[in-house]
């Protein structure tokens, strides 16, 4: 698998990859350091609650969110976005079908097969 992605990235050419249930995901550029994911959730669906030695920044694309992070939620919609420091619990439910833009530092290696 490459260290780094190509430099340009058309939705039309990306696979979408399951990423549980009602979630999909496509991995829109990487290098060691860095990673941009789309997830894309049905209504109901649930990003398990979970933790990974990454940060991860997130951006709200459309839809409507309940975050939780670290214990404290909040109903997050579009336009809006939160952070998570590396090893924090965090997970989500979707009330309204929608996509988050995922960032990583660094790098999501297990979403890459290494």
């Amino acid at each position: 698998m490459e260290t780094t992605s190509k430099k340009f990235l058309l939705e039309s050419e990306i696979a979408w990859q399951p990423a549980g249930e009602h979630v999909t995901r496509q991995i829109m550029g990487y290098d060691p350091q860095l990673m941009i994911v789309k997830v894309k959730f049905e209504k109901g669906a649930i990003g398990t609650p979970h933790t990974h030695p990454h940060s991860q920044s997130s951006y709200v694309a459309s839809g409507k969110f309940e975050v939780t992070i670290d214990g404290e939620t909040r109903l997050l919609q579009r336009g809006d976005g939160y952070y998570v420091a590396p090893n924090l619990l965090h997970g989500c439910v979707c009330l309204e079908a929608g996509e988050l833009i995922d960032s990583f530092s660094p790098v999501r290696e297990d979403f890459l097969g290494k």
